[in-house]
Formats: structure tokens, sequence, C-alpha cells
């Protein structure tokens, strides 16, 4: 291990110390702040329709190249890390807010609070996002540095490899900017003039449920990046559900009134069919399965967690953030500090962020605890298997529980809890992606200060977005609806009410955590098992179509990670959530309702299987004619 160590402290950057070349420059900064804004839009859209999102970075990465490189003709390797650097934060920190922030609306339509506004919903934003970044400063050197080697983190050594293999920048961003485009029309002609369904459905009566897969792009994006195995779980629990649950409930509830019903399971069944059974209870077994593998990833991880904490108190005493080599300098510790404990002044003394003082000290003790737990996970396993929703369910409990033992109740101390357990879900978020980051800029040579800088620009214009995007948003069609599920939030929903007011429906809950709990005997990963059996069944299938794609295109070209197919599949998830955000504008100005041919030319479910088809055949031949590697097999 000490031979190992001193090789890490030998390491020599792509570009060197002291070498200076452009990299925080305007173009950088623009091009990255352009990139947070559609990439956080994006995913915001996408994981609230199928409540998970895609990293950014390599994707970022491939179009700075291609305008950078292609278009001006400039060789700097550095300026395009700052794109990306920037263009991430603002995917990362939409995935925090999107787990937790629409509970705030979905109180609001109930009568139980006020509706947030933008400058509500930016302010708490924008306070994760900062802690989330200035979290990590004293960390980089115990975390990125000392352990370089120990530490993969695998999307941050990807993105750095897909930044040096310039040569393939131009014919990569064509595979992204395809994505984007094929996805676009796609999307305008499913949701947009509406003459091809969103969703197929084939009843199956025999069973008393029914089988569906949406006509969506996203999802078959989602699919491919994910891959077969982790597609296949959330099928896994799709089928649990819609195959074994619902017709279970059906035959054996019959007249029977259960809660939270309030119908007969029979009439229920008669009227709304499997979706109605799905929304009454299966949400409920769901909820109970995802709240229960949150906790079970916690616990599994403690050991990790304990030791990544000592050991990062330990590194802050052995930070460089005055060291005069170049790539040694962090932004100044006192700096940091200050800024910690001026938001955490904010978050107690403005009137927007309904938080009192005990409610910021846990956002300061959990949030640095969290960001240091985040950053060693995504180092270990990467961004995908970070379980930032279990840390956020764990800090709602605790919290929650807190507020209640101090007589903060109600609608203010439950509109508290989702405050504290917002910033700190995005806190995680911002620490994984920023030290995926830094662990880029490490392998490149770039300045660790310009590149935390660059963090704290694109938190500061994301959050800001993602405020917009959320009214938005629930101006068009409204969270917790068919259109946008919200799954992270209506299960943080229920978490905080049942636990302030204890109306959950206690007994299926507990059968999702008993259903958990045999998940995790067989040793199969409980999470993509219960996100499937939360969602509806159409999310789930489509996916696994996606991830069957990719089992295949994976045989045939042995990829390992970032090819043309991961590469346009990003890009079709951008151009689906892109139209998505043009579409909700246009219903919110009532424009939508003028082009909508539905009633004259819809073709029906013959339409939706052909346009499906269609999506699958353009995934397939980019997958198979020109899925180039640009991840070397080091990364496997």
């Amino acid at each position: 291990m000490d031979e190992k160590k001193k090789s890490n402290e030998e390491f020599k950057p792509y570009i060197p110390a002291d070498k200076i070349t452009p990299e925080f420059t305007a173009t950088s900064v623009i091009m990255g702040i352009l990139l947070a804004v559609i990439f956080g839009a994006a995913n915001a859209y996408l994981g609230l329709r199928v409540g998970m999102t895609v990293s950014a970075s390599i994707p970022a990465a491939v179009i700075s190249m291609g305008v950078i490189r292609v278009i001006m003709r400039k060789d700097s390797v550095l300026e395009s890390n700052i794109v990306q650097t920037v263009g991430s934060a603002g995917e990362s920190l939409a995935a925090g807010a999107i787990f937790t922030m629409p509970v705030l609306f979905l109180w609001a339509k109930e009568g139980v609070t006020d509706k947030p506004n933008l400058i509500t919903i930016s302010l708490i934003a924008l306070c994760g996002g900062v802690l989330g970044v200035l979290f990590m400063v004293p960390l980089r050197n115990a975390l990125i540095v000392k352990e370089h080697g120990i530490l993969p983190y695998p999307e941050g050594t990807a993105c750095a490899e897909v930044l040096l293999a310039g040569e393939e920048g131009g014919s990569s961003a064509k595979s992204v900017f395809f994505g984007m485009g094929l996805a676009a029309l796609c999307k305008f002609i499913v949701d947009g003039i509406k003459i091809v369904p969103g969703v197929v459905t084939i009843p199956i009566k025999a069973l008393k449920t029914e089988f569906s897969t949406e006509v969506y792009p996203a999802l078959l994006g989602v699919g491919y990046i994910c891959g077969a195995k982790i597609s296949s779980y959330m099928f896994a629990g799709g089928i649990l559900g819609w195959f074994v649950l619902i017709p279970a409930i059906v035959t054996f509830g019959g007249d029977t009134v259960l809660y939270p019903g309030a119908d007969t399971i029979q009439n229920m069944y008669a009227s709304g069919g499997a979706g109605a059974i799905w929304s009454s209870y299966l949400r409920y077994i769901g909820a109970g399965m995802v709240a229960a593998g949150g906790i079970i990833s916690l616990i599994k991880s403690l050991p990790l967690i304990i030791s990544t904490f000592a050991n990062a108190v330990k590194g802050i005493k052995g930070g460089s953030g005055n060291s005069a080599k170049r790539t040694e300098q962090d932004m100044d510790m006192r700096l940091v500090i200050g800024g910690v404990i001026l938001i955490a002044i904010l978050i107690w003394v403005l009137p927007q962020i309904p938080v009192s003082l005990l409610g910021a000290i846990l956002i300061v003790i959990f949030g640095f605890f969290f960001g240091a737990v985040s950053s060693r996970m995504v180092g270990l396993v990467g961004s995908s298997n970070n379980p930032v929703s279990g840390m956020a369910i764990a800090t709602l409990l605790f919290t929650t529980l807190c507020l209640k033992a101090t007589g903060d109740v109600g609608a203010h101390g439950m509109v508290g809890a989702i405050s504290i357990g917002s910033i700190i879900c995005i806190i995680a978020a911002m620490a994984g992606d920023t030290s995926q980051d830094l662990k880029t800029g490490f392998i490149l040579g770039s300045t660790p200060k310009k590149q935390q800088i660059g963090e704290l620009i694109g938190a500061l214009v994301s959050a800001f977005t993602i405020g917009g995007v959320l009214i938005l948003l629930d101006s068009a069609w409204g969270f917790g609806t068919k259109d946008l599920a919200a799954p992270q939030a209506t299960l943080m929903k229920m978490i905080v009410e049942g636990v302030m007011n204890g109306n959950l429906p206690w007994s299926l809950v507990f059968i999702g955590i008993f259903i958990a709990f045999v998940i995790e005997i067989l040793g199969i990963p409980v999470l993509p098992v219960a996100i499937g059996l939360y969602l509806p069944l159409e999310l789930s299938s489509t996916i696994m179509i996606g991830g069957i794609i990719r089992f295949f295109a994976d045989k045939k070209n042995k990829e390992s990670d970032a090819g043309a197919g991961v590469l346009f599949c990003s890009g079709m998830i951008a151009g689906e959530g892109l139209v998505g955000i043009l579409l909700a504008i246009l219903a919110v100005v009532n424009v939508a309702d003028k082009m909508d041919f539905s009633a004259t030319m819809n073709t029906g479910t013959i339409g939706g299987i052909i346009l499906l088809i269609l999506m699958m055949v353009a995934v397939i031949k980019v997958a198979y004619s020109k899925n180039k590697k640009i991840v070397s097999d080091k990364n496997e």
C-alpha cells in the first residue's frame, strides 16, 4: 500500500503543473452555462417522469470538444473540461431537487401550504448547491489526490479519457445531436400534435391486469445507458407488481373496501382497470420497498461511511489550498468556512426558507457527513449507484422526528422537514458530481480552484433554472399525475406525513418492506426492483427494451462504457426533455390544444407500435454501425 501511495504522489497529469494553457475563459463558462441549463432542464423532466436521471458529464464533454476543437479550431482540453464541469452541475442539482421539492407543490394543491414561488425554490436549491461544492473543497486532497489509484471515480476517469480522445470529438458530437433531433421529432409527434398515442396497452382479462409500454425515446435511452442488468431488475419489479400483486388484490379483494381505497376493489378495477389498483395500493407497497432499499444500502455502507468520514476529517488538515503549484490550488479555506457559515445563517433567517436554527444546524452536520459519504460512494461505484434518495429518506425520518419532538408539527413542521431534506439531497448530489469533475481535472492537470468556481457558477445558474422548470411543469401537467409521476417526491411526502400524522396504510408499506428483505436475501439489488414496482409498468417495459438492445450491442461490439450508442441515447434523453419543456410552455400559454390532431389523425395502437419500432431500429443502427469505444478497458 505504501508503494501505491508513493506512486500516487508522483502522478503526472496530462497538462503539467508548470504549463499555463487557456482554461477558465469566457467561451468555456458561457458554453458550460448553456449546457447546465439544457441538461438541468432535460434531467428534471426525465427524473419527474421515471424517477431517475443520467450523467451529463460525457455528453457535455463531447459537445464542448465538437465546438471548441472542430468549429472554433482551438486545441484546449482544459477549456473543454471547464465546459463539462459547469454543464454537469445542472444535471446533478436537478437530480437532488426533483427528489424532494415537488412535495411543496403537492401540499399546495391539498391546501396544506401556499404554493412555492420561484424565489423560494431557487434559494433552497442554491443553498444546497453551494454547500455541496464548498464541502468538497477540503475533501479534495483526501479523496481525489491521496487516494488516486484506490478510488477509481469511474465517470470522472471516463470523462477524462473522452476529453483526451480529441480526434473522436467531431464524429462523437454528431451522435449526440442526431439523438437529440430524432427524439425531439418523436416527442413532438406523440405529445405535440398527438397523432400517435404515448402508451400502447394490451388488456389481459384472464389475469385481471394489462401489459403496456410507452412510446418515448428517452425511456429507450435510459434502458440502453443503464444496460440489461439494471433494466431487467426494474422490469422484474414491474412484473411482480402488475402480474402478481395486482391480480392477487383483485382476485382476493372482491367486494372488500380496503383503505386507502374509497370503493370496493372490484368496482375500482371495473371502472379504472389495473391502473386504479396500482394507484390505490401498489404505490404504497412500492414506497415501502424503496424506503427499505435505501436504508439497507446505507446500513451495508456503514463501515465505509464511518471510515470515509474519519479519513475526510483527517484529510482536511492536509489541504493544499495555499500551494504554489497550479494543480494543487484549492479555494481559500477561510472563504470556504465563511461561505458555509453565511449560507447556514441565510437558511435560518431568510423567510423564504422555512427552516429554524435547529434545522440550519442539522443541514450543516448532515450535509457535510453525507457530502463526504456521497463523494466516497461515487468514487467506488459511480454516480448511478449513489444512494442519494436513501440518504434523503434517512434525513427526513430523523429530521421529522426531531421537529415533532420539539413541537414543530403540522404544516410548518412538514414544510420545514422537506426543506431540510431538499437541501441535504442537493448537497449529496452536488458533492458526488463535484468529486467526479475534480477527478477529471486531476487527471488532465486542471486548476482545482478554477473548477470549484466553475461548479459554483453552474450551481447558481441551475438553481434559478430548476425553479422555473418546476413551476412550469407543475402548471402544465401537475406533479403526481400520469404525465409527471414524481415518484421519489411522492414517496418523501408519504414519509413526512406518516411520521407527523400517522396516516400511512402501514400494512401495505410493511408488505413492501418484507418483499425488499426477501429480494436482499436473494442477493438482488433492492432499489431498481423497488422502483420498477413503484412506477407504472409501461415505463419499465420500454426501459427493458433499451436494455436488451444494449445487451446485444455489447456482445457484438465488446463496448465497455461510452460509445456512439451511449452518446446517441444521451442525446435522445436531452432531446425529449427539451421538447417536453417546450410543450409545457405551449400548454401554459394555451397554444398546445391548437396543435392537437388526435381527434382527426390519431393512428391508434398500430401507430404507436410502428413509431416504437422505428426508434428501436435507429438505436440499433447507431449502436451496431458506429459504436466506437471512447473509454479504455481499464475502466471496466
